[in-house]
């Protein structure tokens, strides 16, 4: 079977390697970055395809003559290329995260026969799976709160912080209002408010603030309080709040020395180098998805709990193995017949169906991501 993966980024080569080691598998990965593609050169067994793909048309084209196919680009472009790979009538495995509504594209890719599955990383991704997983064990969900951060193993003065998926997102993720849940009302607050601390073991003290990561969720599940928070190293929020509210991240150009700049292009060029995870540089991912409601009168509590480090090994930094691995193995789930679904699917459809959970959480775990299960019965 031949697999094509559009982009070669951080997530883009991993999944390609990973994929790689399947004998039925051919592996194809094309991107516009002839230095990304390089990286790849090494590996015989996973080819590589100099391409804009910024052209739907072309991306309906190339995908013609693959089997199936892992959409990587960034966010931006994410919405068209998925769009075009459906139009070619292929399955794929998407994790571009693109904040266009997927279910306009529901349609069509029932139309086209499509499995369309999207979100699927680690967040969004494998905490939307266990979500969906427990909200349908459940007979009525309650509580739904979900906590995830990927960050550097070494702390660097002064923002303590690399970016382990594309800066732009990342600062898209400080300025866009974060919506969540809070008795079946939604609600609107900036992002990186109502700041918590909390403690992990070997980690210590990390500070949560609120993001709009519930996506699909706030669709999907019905549950009166949901909520995402991320995750970083304290005194985070109170730098990018600075940066923010002097307007460092906005897009509106102003005036200098006749020039007209954009503040945020001017900061992006001066953080993203600082901000950049250089290869061999140790990162971590940590999150817990904890769900509450109540099953045959029991209040139940389960929690689930992921923490992952870079593979020195393998040289794959965490954030790449958790959220490319999640891509992969759902792919092997969808080639081997174990999720059928067509049309547009976001990953807590993906929960409801306990086959497919197991699947997924065994594919992960023989790539050595581990996600402890607690459960407990409250009063």
């Amino acid at each position: 079977m031949k697999i094509i993966i559009l982009g070669a980024g951080l997530v883009g080569g991993p999944m390609a390697m990973d994929l790689s080691k399947d004998k039925d598998l051919t592996v194809t990965v094309a991107d516009i970055n002839e230095g990304a593609l390089k990286k790849l050169t090494g590996h015989s067994q996973v080819n590589t395809i100099l391409k804009d793909l910024g052209d739907p048309a072309q991306v309906t084209q190339l995908v013609g003559s693959y089997d199936m196919v892992i959409n990587a680009v960034p966010g931006f472009m994410g919405f068209q290329t998925l769009k075009a790979i459906i139009e070619a009538g292929k399955n794929v495995v998407d994790i571009a995260f693109f904040i266009e509504a997927p279910f306009q594209l529901d349609q069509l890719a029932k139309e086209k026969n499509v499995t369309a599955v999207m979100d699927c990383g680690v967040a969004p991704g494998m905490c939307n799976i266990l979500i969906g997983y427990v909200d349908h064990l459940l007979d009525e969900t309650e509580n739904i709160v979900y906590y995830v951060g990927g960050l550097p193993k070494v702390r660097e003065w002064p923002w303590e912080y690399k970016a382990v998926f594309s800066p732009v997102d990342v600062i898209e993720e400080y300025t866009r209002p974060a919506r969540y849940i809070e008795n079946k009302k939604m609600i609107i607050k900036p992002a990186l408010s109502d700041p918590e601390r909390m403690d992990f073991p070997g980690i210590g003290t990390l500070e949560a603030f609120n993001t709009d990561g519930l996506r699909s969720l706030a669709l999907t599940v019905n549950a009166p309080n949901m909520k995402e928070k991320t995750l970083r190293y304290p005194g985070h929020i109170e730098k990018i709040a600075v940066l923010r509210d002097t307007g460092f991240f906005s897009q509106e150009a102003v005036e200098m020395d006749g020039h007209k700049i954009r503040p945020i292009d001017l900061t992006a060029r001066l953080l993203f180098p600082k901000w950049k995870l250089h290869e061999g540089e140790a990162d971590f991912t940590v999150m817990k998805v904890i769900v509450e409601g109540i099953k045959d009168g029991r209040k139940l509590h389960y929690t689930y709990d992921l923490y992952d480090e870079y593979d020195p090994a393998t040289k794959i930094h965490s954030m790449a193995r958790t959220t490319g691995y999640t891509a992969t193995v759902a792919l092997r789930m969808i080639k081997e017949g174990v999720y059928t679904r067509k049309g547009i699917s976001v990953p807590e459809f993906i929960g409801q169906q306990p086959e497919c959970v197991a699947f997924m959480l065994k594919g992960l775990k023989e790539r050595g991501v581990l996600y402890k299960e607690t459960i407990w019965e409250t009063e």
